[in-house]
C-alpha cells in the first residue's frame, strides 16, 4: 500500500452486538458502511472469558451475510477450530503464535481450506514470530488491550508496534493487512490509521452507539469513522 491511498476497512465486533437479535444487528451495520464482520472467539483457557463458536457464524450465513467474517481465534489448540470455522463460511482465520504448536501448519491449514491467513499479536508478544512465515500470511492483528474482554482502553505502545509492522509488510512488498483491535473509537482512529493500520476492529465503539430513532442504527458512528479516514486520504 506504500505510495497509494490506502484501503481501509472497518471491522464491527459482533462481542458486543445484541445477541438477542444478531442477524439484524450485522445487517444495520454493514447496510450502515461497515466492511468486515469481526468474530472473537474465545475458550475460557487461553482466555478468561467464553463466547462464540462455528455454529453462530455458519447461522450468519445462513442468514444471508455475503461480507468478509474475520474469526479471530482466541483458543488453544487452534486446529480444530480452524477446520470447524473454514466449514462455517469465514474469509480470514487469525490465531495467536503462542497458541499452536506448529504456526506453519495452522497458517497453511487455513490456506489450504480458502481462507485468508493471519497471526495475532498481543501487547507483549514479540513480532519474531513473523521473522520465518510473511509468505503465509494475509494479516496481521495487533490487540492494542489484552484479550478476553470487551470495552477496554487503547494501548498507547501499540503505536509504535504498529509502524513496526508496517515497515515489516512494505519491506516484503507483499499484499498483508494490518489490523487493530482493541479501543478503537473515533478520537483515535486516524492516529491509529496514521501509524499504518489499515483494518479497524470496534466493538463497543459502534454497536453502544446505536440511535434507535434511525431505521439505519449505525450510520452515525460509522460515518463518523469514515470521515476520520477520509481526512488522512
Amino acid at each position: 500500500m506504500t505510495g497509494s491511498c490506502p484501503d481501509y476497512r472497518l471491522a464491527p465486533s459482533i462481542l458486543s452486538a445484541n445477541f438477542a437479535r444478531l442477524g439484524e444487528e450485522v445487517d444495520d451495520v454493514l447496510a450502515s458502511g461497515a466492511d468486515i464482520v469481526h468474530f472473537d472467539v474465545m475458550d475460557n483457557h487461553y482466555v478468561p472469558n467464553l463466547t462464540i463458536g462455528p455454529m453462530v457464524c455458519e447461522a450468519l450465513r445462513q442468514h444471508g451475510v455475503t461480507a468478509p467474517i474475520d474469526v479471530h481465534l482466541m483458543v488453544r489448540p487452534v486446529d480444530q477450530l480452524i477446520g470447524d470455522f473454514i466449514d462455517a463460511g469465514a474469509s480470514y482465520v487469525t490465531f495467536h503464535p503462542e497458541a499452536s504448536d506448529h504456526i506453519d501448519r495452522s497458517l497453511q491449514l487455513i490456506r489450504d481450506g480458502g481462507c485468508q491467513a493471519g497471526l495475532v499479536f498481543n501487547p507483549a508478544t514479540p513480532l519474531s514470530y513473523l521473522d520465518y512465515v510473511m509468505d503465509k500470511v494475509d494479516m496481521i492483528l495487533l490487540m492494542s488491550v489484552n484479550p478476553g474482554f470487551g470495552g477496554q482502553s487503547f494501548i498507547p505502545a501499540t503505536l509504535d508496534k504498529l509502524r513496526e509492522v508496517r515497515r515489516r509488510i512494505d519491506a516484503s512488498g507483499r499484499d498483508i493487512r494490518l489490523e487493530v483491535d482493541g479501543g478503537v473509537k473515533v478520537e483515535n482512529i486516524a492516529e491509529i490509521a496514521a501509524a499504518g493500520a489499515d483494518t479497524f476492529v470496534a466493538g463497543s465503539a459502534v454497536f453502544n452507539a446505536r440511535n434507535e430513532t434511525d431505521p439505519n442504527r449505525y450510520n452515525s458512528v460509522i460515518d463518523a469513522f469514515h470521515k476520520q479516514l477520509a481526512a488522512l486520504s
